[in-house]
Formats: structure tokens, sequence, C-alpha cells
């Protein structure tokens, strides 16, 4: 199978980086083939603007949507964005690996979004969700918290994780994917605060390794999170009175 990690950390020798190395080491010891965006390191850019585009659509009025659906018609998608989207139409498994900074992705992943899941490529109107053009394929995110993990539950200071991962994995599913539950590793204590003496923190980061290579293990028979899809829907985009998500909590 054909791994893509998409690395989002700027400290090389950071704790995420360690969790890549170790995905990539495990991974590739199970006969996958593995390839890294490492989008700090590459120097992607995060932010969508009117000069990615040299011929545009519409040279008077800056349209994201338009532009995109307009190169990826046209074949001229910006390099650095093409070569994102060949990585992941390569791709069998995603694993976004990145650490959780204001309740969310770094702003540098979240532009990897704005930027690489283009309209008229990856998804159009009736081409989402369910139906995305990268369906058949999974995505996971593996996650690093500063804080401990009881803080992440529903009545939690940090606020629920679930909720929290919401948006990333209605992102992914949206241009298709299968969306595996992610990896959280809590407590990556760091920048003055600290949560436990350094013995035990070490053993902690340590023991979430193990857990994180562990894991990789059985990626390919994991259940997905369950999301509705176009046959559950009503004209208004709801889901159906009788779907028993409906009443999920």
């Amino acid at each position: 199978m054909n791994i893509l990690i998409v690395h989002c950390h700027p400290e090389p020798r950071s704790f995420n980086a360690a969790l890549t190395d170790i995905a990539m080491t495990s991974l590739t010891r199970e006969g996958h083939e593995v390839h890294v965006s490492d989008l700090y390191a590459e120097g992607f850019d995060p932010v969508e603007r009117a000069s990615h585009f040299e011929s545009r659509a519409d040279p008077e009025y800056f349209s994201a949507l338009t532009e995109q659906r307009h190169h990826v018609q046209s074949d001229t998608l910006p390099s650095d964005v093409q070569r994102e989207i060949d990585r992941l139409q390569h791709a069998d498994l995603v694993i976004l690996q990145f650490p959780l900074w204001w309740h969310a992705q770094p702003a540098m992943l979240k532009g990897w979004f704005d930027r690489v899941f283009v309209y008229g490529g990856l998804y159009s109107g009736t081409r989402r969700y369910d139906r995305g053009p990268l369906q058949g394929k999974r995505a996971m995110c593996s996650v690093t918290t500063g804080a401990p993990e009881p803080t992440f539950s529903p009545t939690g200071r940090s606020g629920d994780i679930v909720s929290l991962m919401w948006p990333l994995h209605c992102s992914l599913y949206y241009v298709g994917f299968d969306v595996l539950p992610p990896q959280i590793t809590y407590g990556v204590q760091g920048g003055g605060l600290s949560y436990q003496e350094d013995a035990a923190f070490q053993c902690h980061l340590e023991d979430a390794k193990q857990q994180w290579s562990q894991r990789l293990r059985h990626w390919q028979t994991d259940r997905p999170i369950p999301f509705t899809g176009w046959q559950d829907w009503n004209a208004q985009g709801e889901t159906l009175p009788e779907h028993p998500l409906r009443w999920r909590i």
C-alpha cells in the first residue's frame, strides 16, 4: 500500500517529528511505500491568493473557487498544489501529523486544506461526501496536545476533543475519505507548563510512541468513523428522521 504522511510542525526535533519517524519506520517495515509532505521543510505557502494563478479566469475579481476550477480544467494549477494532489491520489492512507494549536490544526495545515482541496478537482457540488473523488482511500489524524487527557472530556476545561476534531474529520470525509478514529497523544507538555515530573513525562512519551507503532499495524482493518451520506438526507440536506444517526448524541 502507498502511505502519505502530511507532517505539520516547524521543529524537526519535535515529538511530532518523532511520531512521523515512527510511522515511516513501522509502515515501511510492514512493506508499505511511505512518502512525507513536510509542509514547513518544503516551504508550502498556506495562503490562497490571486498571485498563485498566472492565467486568471477573471482578472478583475478574485474568487478562489472560480480560479481553482478554471485551473483544474486547464491543467494549470500551481505546481505545489498539483504536487500535493498527486501525492493524495497516489496514497491508500493519508496520515495528518500535527499539534493541536488554539483548539485546531496549525494555520499551515489549515492553509493546506484551503489550497489543495481544490474546487472542481477534489470536490464539486455533486462529487463530495460519500461521492467524493478520494473515496476508497483512508485518512487518519495523529494529534498531540499540551494539556492532559481529562481536560479534553465533554466537561473538561480544554474542550471536548470529539467536537474539536469534527471540522477536520468532516473536511476529510467531504472529499471522500474513509476517516479513521484519530490517534491523540495527550499531555505533551512544553513552554514551561508541567503536569508531571520529568521522569514520568519521558515514560509517557515512550508509551505514546509504542501505542502509535502498534496502532499502525491494523490501520487497514480499523472501522471508520460513521457518517451519513447522500442516500441519508432529504432535499434540504437534513438527515432523514428514521435514520439511526439522526438520534445520536
